[in-house]
């Protein structure tokens, strides 16, 4: 049973930029397809970008061409590069494979909180 621990987060004026960190706790992380998911206060969670096992990447439409997805098979890490950050994008992100299989990962991590506001 794989867990994550996701890191980065943190508070950002418009425009700004954060790179989110999700280590996973077993090597088997390669060989699946990881995404990073946000929730929003009374919203559901979200699919935001996700990348195949050999690095192949999808973003959503409200993301794209300002977020960027990567992964090192041999760190079990997967990153978000976030630039140009909107108040809109405020919302705890999480990391689970894609799409969330509970074979794989059991439960959600804690999530890392990015706020976005002047």
């Amino acid at each position: 049973q794989v867990t994550v621990v996701e890191s980065g987060g943190g508070s950002v004026q418009p425009g700004g930029s954060l790179r989110l960190s999700c280590v996973a706790s077993e090597s088997i992380f390669r060989f699946y397809a990881m995404a990073w998911y946000r929730q929003a206060p009374g919203n559901q969670r979200e699919l935001v970008a996700s990348i195949t096992s050999r690095g192949s990447t999808d973003y959503a439409t409200f993301v794209k061409g300002r977020f960027i997805i990567s992964r090192d098979n041999n760190k079990n890490t997967v990153w978000l590069r976030m630039n140009s950050l909107k108040p809109e994008d405020t919302a705890v992100y999480y990391c689970n494979s894609d799409p969330p299989d509970i074979t794989f990962m059991p439960s959600w991590g804690q999530g890392t909180q990015v706020t976005v506001s002047s």
